[in-house]
Formats: C-alpha cells, structure tokens, sequence
C-alpha cells in the first residue's frame, strides 16, 4: 500500500485531533492514530475510548487501505519536516516507510483490526447552530465546571434543549454560569450532559465563524459534525443538579462597576489574599466600592478602592477573588452589574447589555466574612 500525501497539510489534520490521545494509556493502541483510505480520501480518527474524533483530507492513492502509526513519532517528525509532499509505504506487516525529498524514515505500525470501534449514530436527534456560537457557550461555561469526580454530573455542561431556545449551565457548587441562546431552535425538549475533555476539543477545532455544524445525539453520545471534521464522545449518565432553585429571585442592590478595572482591582489584591480561599471583602456605600485582603499567616494585607455606581443599603460582603476574576473574563461588555442582597446570600453577576438572543447570567456564593 502507498501513498502521497503534503507534510504541512498532514501535520494540520493531525494537530486538529490530537488532543483526544492521552499520555498514560491502558491500550498501546489508543497510543495510534488510525489511517483508513478510501477512494482517495484519507481519514484519520484518534480516540480514548471515551471520545473520537475523526478529520478528512485528500491523498494521492490507488488503492483503499489501513493502518495505525504512532501518533507522537509522526507529530514529532512532520514539525521538523519543511513542507512538501510525503510518500507512505506499508508493508503487509504493518512497516510504514515515510519517503520525503531528503530522507526515509521507518515506524512501526500496527494492525487496524484491534483499532477501537466507533459509536454508531442510531436514534439520534439533531440541531444545527453556528460554529461561533457553540465556541461562545463553551467560553463562557467551561471555567464554571467541577472537578471533582465524586459529584459526575457536576463535571461537564449542562445542555438543555427547547423548541425556542437552548442553555448551557456549569456549576461547581460554589458558583454558577447560565448561557442562553434564543437563535438555535432544537427539535425537542431535551437534555443532556457533555463531559469536559470534548468540548475544549471542539473550542480548538472549530472556526471562530459563522459556519453551519451540525449536533446530534442519543441516550448515551454526542456527534457534532464541521465539514470534515467529527467528534464523538460519550455523554456524563448522571442527573444535573436542579441549578434553578439556588438563582435568587429578587437581589435588591445594584451594583454597576467597569469590567477591566474591577478585574484589574481583583487581581492586585489577590496578591495578598489567603491562598486557601482567595478571600477578597467588598465594602460598599455611595459611589465607592473598597477591596480588602489579608492572609493573617504572612502579615500580608492589600487595600483598594474604586469608583462604582450603587443602588442599596451600604454592604459589607466577600467573594473568591479568583472565581471572581474568571467570571468577569466571560462577560464581553465594558461595565458589569453585581445584583446582591446581604452577605450570605448569592450575588449575580451580568453584563449591562446583552448581545441580541443572548442570555448570560452568573453567579457566586459568598465566603464567610473574617471577623
């Protein structure tokens, strides 16, 4: 079996679906990238039992093969190797011999029948959104999801699907990121919940653009299809928590500051904050907000104060700086507005204005106050 494929063009494909190989491996071959041609259409499927994904390129071939070569060797060869077209030769014993202007170089594949297979796409459900879209929700969703693997419905988003609308929903416990599109109709009312790993794959796969992708799923996997590119993961089998009942209804006091230098105030006094709990008290009355941190261990204590617009009794409440800070990276607009009650109930964060058929809503539970 041969051949010819461009170095550059290889090495683009591969990078785009290499994320999906874990390091520490179980199965070798889940170590490989499978090669599978086809009427001179070369495809290409990484996988970790979990999640797949597969990419599409043209090659030059006369007939219809496959093999599985290891995917670090072959990363690594093709970024040191100038642009130009390469030549693979396999033998029957799975030897691939990659021929470039000035070089051989032999790797050992392995055979294609011990390649996982993939999830089949059977009784799906399917809706089409933009590709900037899906990237937007998981921007402003992925940093909300918890780690811990002892609550699994907590460790990926939330999809929840309706006629008029959709949401994403991550939460941790501790806060809480609402994302909702009126611009994506869904078939059905539905839900479901996809683990982590895929949708920071999908964030790096995708366009930044207006381009149609196609998302399908069934009880147990996600497919999203993007030209010739496709993932497919498995879906979390667990209930998400009913996250509507910890959204307070009714925050009475207003509080409207400019993004940048809230986040700028955040991160300075952070510096000084307790590492365990990043623990930053606002003070606010009138027209002044004032940040204060101390790690009493080190003697260490920052001070600031800023200018803000504030509508309610004066307030003395404390937040996780860094949950904080993060929050306000997914919020797009110049000025932000804090809605609060009293210092132990949630505060909300959202942009004051909106994109037009979006819906971001944010929220942070407060931290016990140092006496």
């Amino acid at each position: 079996m041969k051949f010819i494929v461009s170095s550059s063009s290889l090495l683009k494909h591969l990078q785009q679906i290499s994320g999906v190989i874990n390091a520490n491996t179980v199965l070798p071959i889940l170590e490989d990238f499978l090669f599978d041609i086809t009427d001179k259409k070369l495809n290409i499927v990484a996988t970790d039992l979990e999640t797949v994904m597969r990419v599409q390129m043209d090659v030059e071939s006369q007939e219809n093969s496959r093999v599985c070569i290891p995917a670090k060797i072959l990363i690594d060869s093709l970024k040191n190797i100038p642009d130009q077209p390469l030549t693979f030769s396999i033998d029957k014993n799975f030897a691939v011999e990659i021929t470039s202007d000035n070089g051989k170089y032999k790797v050992m594949g392995e055979n294609p029948d011990n390649f996982p297979k993939e999830p089949v796409a059977d009784d799906t459900n399917s809706f089409t959104m933009t590709s900037r879209a899906l990237i937007t929700a998981i921007n402003k969703t992925l940093f909300a999801v918890s780690s811990d693997d002892l609550r699994p419905a907590m460790t990926g988003v939330y999809f929840e699907l309706n006629k008029d609308a959709i949401q994403f929903v991550a939460t941790d416990a501790h806060r809480l990121v609402r994302y909702r599109r009126t611009d994506v109709h869904c078939p059905n009312q539905d839900s479901f919940i996809v683990p982590k790993k895929p949708l920071n794959l999908l964030r790096n796969a995708l366009p930044d653009n207006d381009d149609e992708i196609t998302i399908s799923y069934n009880s147990n996997h996600l497919f999203v299809m993007h030209g010739t590119t496709q993932l497919t993961c498995r879906l979390i089998d667990a209930r998400f928590p009913d996250y509507k009942v910890v959204i307070p209804q009714d925050n009475p006091y207003k509080l409207v500051v400019n993004k940048n230098d809230f986040q700028g105030a955040l991160r300075r006094i952070n510096v000084f904050s307790n590492k365990s709990t990043n623990q930053v008290a606002l003070n606010i009355s009138g027209s002044e907000l004032k940040l204060a941190a101390q790690d009493v261990d080190f003697s260490f204590e920052g001070h600031e104060r800023m200018n803000c617009n504030y509508n309610g009794e004066d307030l003395q409440i404390a937040f996780n700086a860094k949950f904080l800070i993060e929050m306000l990276s997914a919020a797009d607009d110049d000025e932000v507005r804090v809605e609060l009650s009293t210092p132990t109930k949630a505060g909300i964060l959202k942009p004051t204005e909106q994109e037009e058929g979006e819906d971001l809503l944010m929220l942070v539970m407060p931290l016990m106050l140092n006496s």
